[in-house]
């Protein structure tokens, strides 16, 4: 007896220690983590928890000689604080798929009950485990699993949508530099200007009202270079912000200027069907469906929730018996044999048979019966879900497909008007310009005629600065709105068309 149970608690120990052993260790989901974002973005350094001692060296080093676009990019995947606390989804979502595939502890219940007259208590026991978990287990954990796939996709289109942020900032802040300077070139031509009614006012050829509008003119320009200063210094702040700097933004040196060309648009409808392969959303989206088909399966078996296998064990009460008389009982048998004569004494095996078994072990079942609650509520539930991650990865197909096109058409857009801006607008203000100043100078135009072209030649800069940054920013919102970096965007694309043609030539005869 002692030996069965010694083996059943050594086996209940061995389970014990087995299921002990599960450890949460995400260090290869961030692996998986650092190569989706590595497809999206083209950037394999990426921060990784408890590397942020070498993230600061790296990020010093990166800032120390000025910062260009892949620069600021790389930057932002290993210094930005919100993409560091997004890592820890993924660590929670692997102690959660951890968890999953855990036995839930056996029952162990141990009851005592005391004779009147003393002696032994009569004692139960049992342990159990409930071997529902068997069969549930496996589709609790593949659940858990795909929902671990979503958080991990969640993350690095978190880490792709930061890259693309920074990008664009970057770019705003170049364009804005690019506006500081131009303020403080138009105020300098504002003040020749100036200058130069000045010179004929004392010559008697401008009138107090030409010099009046030319102070008008420079003052405007004054203010204007007050308000780029800040809208620089602010843009320059938001993109510090994303790459997780604290230093003064203003000292920031930035490398790169605003693209003077543009790169060659994809058709629209080959960049839609490269959107619904990479976007991250999508995936994520299809790891919802998955995670929520498991999780109904998962609801079924819980109809029988409980199904507990164990051992129980009862050793039965003893009553105390009094104490013997040896003296008396040999006086009795001595008188009734008529001589001396000992006490009558029990063998062992016959009082014990008396007493009975002292232990009683056997196998123990129980079941909760779904009577009433048969987990309809939770099944209808899990069916909702399932129904609504489906739809929802239909609605973000759908939405992507217009998405792409309106992306490709802001883009191509934007690099139509920096051509126009750079080919004919600016070369034509430039002229104006020089000609009006010549023409009042000489005494052959009138003021309003400098004016006009001032003013035209002022809107044309801002403008081609405006489109410019625009057209730059329309690589990182495609490269947003695809899940690819732009480079390997277009590769894919040329693969694709070359396999087509090569797929036409076979059809030939």
């Amino acid at each position: 007896m002692v030996n069965k149970i010694r083996t059943i608690g050594l086996a209940a120990v061995w389970v014990a220690m087995c299921q002990g052993c599960a450890t949460v260790d995400p260090r290869p989901d961030y692996d998986r983590v650092t190569r989706h974002i590595a497809n999206a973005t083209g950037n394999e350094n990426v921060y990784r928890p408890n590397d942020d001692a070498l993230v600061d060296e790296l990020v010093n080093e990166l800032v120390r000689d000025g910062i260009s676009t892949d620069e600021a990019v790389q930057i932002s995947l290993l210094n930005n604080p919100s993409l560091h606390a997004a890592f820890m989804d993924v660590g929670m979502a692997r102690a959660d798929a951890v968890q999953a595939g855990l036995f839930s502890n056996p029952f162990v219940g141990v009851s005592a009950r005391f004779p009147d007259g003393g002696g032994l208590a009569n004692i139960e026991a049992g342990v159990a485990q409930n071997i529902a978990e068997v069969w549930q287990i496996p589709i609790r954990k593949r659940a858990a699993e795909r929902s671990l796939d979503a958080a991990i996709l969640d993350l690095a289109r978190a880490a792709a949508e930061i890259a693309a942020n920074a990008k664009a900032a970057y770019y705003v802040a170049v364009g804005t530099d690019a506006r500081s300077r131009i303020a403080q070139e138009n105020l300098n031509i504002a003040k020749n200007l100036l200058d130069l009614a000045l010179t004929r006012q004392e010559a008697g050829a401008a009138s107090e009202l030409d010099v009046n509008l030319s102070r008008g003119i420079a003052l405007d320009a004054d203010i204007e270079v007050e308000r780029a200063r800040l809208a620089t210094a602010n843009a320059r702040r938001e993109l510090a912000t994303l790459l997780g700097l604290t230093g003064d933004a203003n000292e920031l040196e930035l490398t790169d200027s605003l693209p003077t060309e543009s790169p060659e648009a994809p058709d629209s409808e080959s960049l839609v069907q490269l959107a619904r392969v990479w976007r991250l959303d999508i995936q994520t989206a299809q790891q919802t469906v998955a995670a929520a088909q498991f999780r109904l399966e998962y609801e079924y078996q819980l109809v029988w929730p409980i199904v507990e296998l164990g051992v129980e064990m009862e050793r039965a009460d003893r009553s105390s018996q009094g104490g013997r008389d040896i003296l008396a009982d040999t006086a009795r048998a001595s008188i009734a044999d008529g001589g001396l004569t000992a006490p009558e004494i029990q063998p062992r095996s016959e009082r014990r048979s008396e007493k009975g078994q002292d232990f009683i072990l056997g196998p123990s079942l129980g079941i909760e019966l779904p009577l009433f609650d048969q987990n309809q509520a939770q099944i209808a539930k899990a069916q909702y879900a399932l129904q609504q991650a489906r739809k929802t990865l239909v609605a973000l197909d759908r939405a992507v497909t217009q998405e792409v096109r309106s992306a490709v058409d802001r883009a191509m857009t934007a690099w139509r008007l920096m051509k126009l801006y750079r080919d004919q607008s600016n070369p034509l203000a430039q002229r104006n310009l020089d000609l009006s100043h010549e023409a009042y100078r000489a005494g052959r135009a009138s003021f309003l005629s400098v004016l006009e072209a001032q003013r035209f030649f002022l809107e044309t800069r801002r403008g081609y600065v405006d489109a410019s940054q625009t057209a730059a920013i329309a690589v990182p919102e495609l490269e947003r709105t695809i899940g690819l970096p732009f480079a390997k965007l277009v590769t894919e694309i040329n693969a694709e068309s070359a396999q087509g043609a090569d797929a036409v030539e076979d059809d030939e005869p």
